[in-house]
């Protein structure tokens, strides 16, 4: 460890202080090894008699004793970067708080205390920016200052010798007192040097303003700037926090995706380099190219654009916004873990500078002997080993900075004469060029956007982005198999985000983005209209792991669950989240639905365990809105029919569900109810994000003029004494989804004791058939229509034969195989049959591949909003298969 003498070499500063107070010095000594605690720094500060009078001295020996403490670890190696700057916040923190504790003090005896309309006592509530809102000070920064106060009113004057005056008089002497306490320069110097230009109208705004005045300013006059000078935005004094974050946050981050903030902070960026490069300050490692401030704005813009809805990220560290940015996948793991080192280089460098004479300074020394000074405090054998690895990392954050901020919008893109000039003579001939197969209907689309009143009605900001956008999508779309339905379908989203800036600013920022929508458009008229239902989904396309991602249900869950926590106790918030949460889900197993990555069999299994963590986390949230709990958890449950049931959930399937409780206390039965409602509620109003599910509760016991939720007991008597046999086939698909797992458990029990029943095999064979007819007469292909169409579902060889055929065998042979309850799906059950000699191995094989065939068929089909029908021909090998089986099964017994 280098002693005293070797650390001081490198900081003229420090080798004054403590050649100055021997005492200090001897005291930095004796501590070298150990951090400078907060509680350590306020101890000090109590034990000291304060008054106006000495609260100067008092406080700028804290500031000295802190410093030498922290500089001398700092600059021998034994303190990190974080402990630097957290001992820097805690000192402006505690003198911050102290003078206002001190000078409040002193006028509320001379003018009473401030108070409010309703007699609050009011307090002052300053505000610290910058990097000490970020708990990122610097060794020799000013602390950016905010003072605000709840609401305007006057002091109690509660004695003669004192006189009443406004709070806002009353909070502008304190801050005035403030500052001065704070940055005035004596013979022990300053504690800060304080800045107070971000307040409201900067220099000629007040100094303080009340939280009516300052929203009013934010509504009214608040700038994209100053939205990213918020963000770090932290109260160090007063109470009231919670009112004043109401006021700050819905400035500082919108509600949707804000990708307009790109625009914004390219242009405050640009400011600044056009300032650096006046000033000649290539060499400052702050606002120079590569420098602090850029992994700064890489780290704020995202804030900016994502904060609203991912609230994690309204955190203020620096560091710990890349880290999150990271895990989201927003930003590159090495190119946030290339930042990140930087960032430590950076400031460690800044910090070093600014030790040789305690100056606010961020430029490289020109001198030969301070460079080498420098190096030394940085670990470097010379100055130039420090520079080599300084332009290393300045590279590295300015090509992360351009990759973020770079303009995609130079020059006019090569297609713009098709949209500039739309309803030319020439245009159709363009669109030939371009592989339209049907340029009059391309051109017209076109002519007609520019020409219709929604485009002509267009502000200046959103049609300039149109204008980039439309050129973009002809191209886009003229490269895929389908130019022109894709250019249709991404004309209808266009128009249907047209008045979204948001959405338009990510497009136009991110072409590839773009090229991905127009592939998603291409490959399913479904998809899009799904993504135009859901613009916010367009986000989705920017993460480069959407076609990589294996789905991980357990961290969604665990994520969902503790999101939701966090919004408690609000519904609609929570009731948008679920929707949000299962769109996006929906979105992304879609992107890779269509790009191939997924069998039909996989991409069910995956919207059946979304649907089941969506419920689950419904059950929940609402549970806890019940104003009569009776019970911590709810003895309840889901019970999943239909194709929930059986795992086979298509993106627009609706929910066959059940409620079910097994509890005795007294008021279960009406709580449960309640709770059952309010289920269904969460699951199928339509909020501003649309609809989580569609629910049809009809399957429960008696249908729609019965219980909305059964007891088990009840369910169990119901089931063995008044079902029909068709409820006892639909039991064969049924599942636990959500809620009590052993309540869950206690319905597993009760279906299979139902399906494990003896039957009499013709009755049930009479009763199944007649079903089934009834069916095809409702929903099957009528007449002479049948020569030319085959409904994949309903028609007889198709979809529902396979399955009455593994429900009739459920229940006809369960008895004496109870392996044939387990619900595994129809192919598997198949699959057992014919293991247990019900069926021939060779016939079932081949209907088990008609079975997975017709599922891909009708999944391809409802993809491009098409009904699932198909010619005859295409489709007879296995139809005759099914009809066989068919036979068999029902001993030519068939009728329909």
């Amino acid at each position: 460890m280098p002693s005293l003498a070797d650390i001081v070499e490198t900081s003229r500063y420090l080798e004054r202080l403590l050649s100055a107070r021997p005492a200090l010095a001897a005291e930095v000594e004796a501590a070298l090894e150990q951090p400078v605690t907060a509680a350590e720094l306020a101890a000090w500060l109590d034990a000291q008699p304060l008054g106006e009078d000495n609260l100067k001295p008092v406080l700028r020996q804290l500031k000295q004793r802190a410093y030498a403490r922290i500089a001398a670890r700092d600059l021998a190696g034994l303190a990190p970067l974080a402990e630097v700057t957290e001992c820097m916040t805690q000192i402006a923190e505690l003198a911050v708080g102290k003078a206002v504790a001190v000078l409040g003090r002193g006028l509320t005896e001379r003018y009473g205390a401030p108070r409010g309309a309703d007699g609050r006592l009011q307090e002052l509530i300053v505000v610290g920016m910058g990097k000490l809102g970020g708990r990122e000070l610097n060794v020799s920064s000013d602390i950016d200052l905010i003072f605000v106060f709840p609401e305007d009113g006057e002091t109690d004057a509660v004695n003669a010798s004192s006189r009443a005056i406004s709070n806002f008089e009353f909070f502008t002497r304190l801050g005035r007192g403030l500052i001065n306490a704070i940055a005035e320069v004596t013979g022990d110097g300053q504690v800060f040097r304080v800045d107070m230009r971000l307040r409201p109208n900067g220099e000629s705004g007040p100094l303080v303003c009340s939280f009516d005045m300052l929203e009013n300013y934010f509504i009214t006059q608040g700038r994209e700037w100053e939205r990213y000078a918020w963000i770090k935005a932290r109260p160090l004094t007063g109470s009231r926090h919670e009112e004043l974050e109401k006021v700050r946050q819905p400035f500082v981050f919108r509600k949707y995706f804000d990708f307009g903030a790109i625009n914004a902070m390219r242009g405050l960026h640009a400011q600044i380099r056009r300032e650096v490069a006046k000033k000649d300050m290539a060499d400052n490692v702050k606002l120079g190219p590569g420098g602090i401030r850029e992994i700064e704005f890489i780290a704020q813009v995202f804030q900016l654009i994502r904060g609203g809805r991912d609230t994690p990220l309204q955190i203020k560290p620096t560091q710990q916004v890349l880290k999150l940015l990271a895990e989201r996948g927003t930003l590159n793991a090495d190119a946030a873990a290339e930042l990140a080192s930087a960032y430590n280089f950076l400031r460690r460098l800044e910090h070093r500078l600014q030790y040789l004479d305690d100056a606010q300074t961020h430029s490289l020394p020109p001198g030969a002997e301070d460079r080498r000074r420098v190096a030394r405090a940085m670990g470097f054998g010379s100055y130039e080993a420090l520079l080599e690895e300084l332009d290393d990392h300045r590279a590295t954050v300015s090509r992360h900075f351009e990759q973020v901020f770079a303009d995609p919008n130079h020059g006019e893109h090569a297609l713009a004469g098709l949209w500039q000039d739309a309803g030319g003579d020439d245009q159709e001939e363009k669109f030939e060029r371009l592989g339209y197969r049907n340029p009059p209907a391309a051109a017209q689309r076109i002519a007609a956007l520019r020409a219709g009143p929604l485009y002509q009605q267009m502000s200046q900001d959103i049609r300039s982005r149109f204008d980039v956008l439309v050129p973009r999508l002809i191209e886009a779309a003229a490269e895929l198999p389908n130019p022109d339905e894709t250019l249709s379908r991404g004309v209808d989203l266009l128009e249907s985000i047209s008045r979204r800036a948001a959405y338009l600013a990510l497009l136009q920022q991110y072409p590839q983005a773009l090229q991905k929508v127009a592939q998603l458009l291409s490959s399913s008229s479904w998809a899009a209209n799904y993504l135009q239902r859901h613009p916010i989904l367009l986000d989705e396309l920017l993460d480069p792991r959407l076609l990589d991602a294996v789905s991980d249900w357990a961290g969604f869950r665990a994520q969902l669950s503790a999101l939701l926590e966090e919004q408690e106790p609000d519904t609609e918030r929570q009731m948008e989240t679920l929707r949000e949460a299962h769109h996006a889900q929906v979105f992304r197993l879609l992107t890779q639905d269509v790009a191939g990555l997924l069998t039909v069999e996989k991409l069910a299994d995956h919207l059946s365990e979304l649907a089941d963590i969506l419920l689950a986390a419904a059950i929940q949230r609402a549970w806890l809105k019940m104003p009569k709990r009776h019970c911590e958890a709810p003895k309840f449950a889901v019970i999943s029919y239909g194709k929930l049931g059986g795992k086979e959930l298509g993106y627009a399937s609706d929910l066959d569900l059940v409620f079910l409780f097994d509890d005795p206390a007294p008021e279960a039965g009406e709580n449960y109810a309640r709770l059952g409602t309010r289920l269904n509620t969460w699951l199928s109003a339509q909020t501003a994000a649309g609809q989580l599910f569609e629910t049809d509760l009809r399957l429960r016991p008696n249908g729609d003029s019965g219980l909305l939720v059964s007891s088990m007991e009840s369910f169990r008597k119901y089931q063995l004494e008044s079902a029909w046999v068709w409820e006892h086939q639909a039991l064969t698909r049924a599942r636990f989804s959500a809620g009590d797992r052993a309540v869950g458990e206690a319905f597993e029990r009760i279906r299979c004791e139902v399906l494990c029943q003896k039957r009499d095999l013709p009755k049930l064979r009479e009763e199944v058939l007649a079903m089934r007819q009834k069916m095809v007469d409702a929903h099957g292909t009528k007449g002479d229509q049948r020569e030319y169409v085959f409904d994949l579902k309903h028609d007889p060889g198709g979809l529902v034969d396979v399955e009455f055929m593994v429900q009739y065998l459920v229940l006809g042979h369960s008895h004496r195989h109870p392996e044939l309850t387990g619900n595994l799906g129809n192919i598997a059950l198949l699959k057992i049959a014919a293991g247990l000699g019900l069926i021939p191995a060779e016939l079932a094989d081949r209907v088990r591949n008609a079975y997975r065939d017709y599922r891909r068929m009708q999944h391809e089909l409802r993809l491009n909003a098409a009904r699932a029908r198909v010619a005859p021909d295409l489709v007879q090998q296995r139809v005759d298969a099914v009809r066989e089986l068919w036979r068999l099964v029902f001993a030519d017994s068939a009728t329909a």
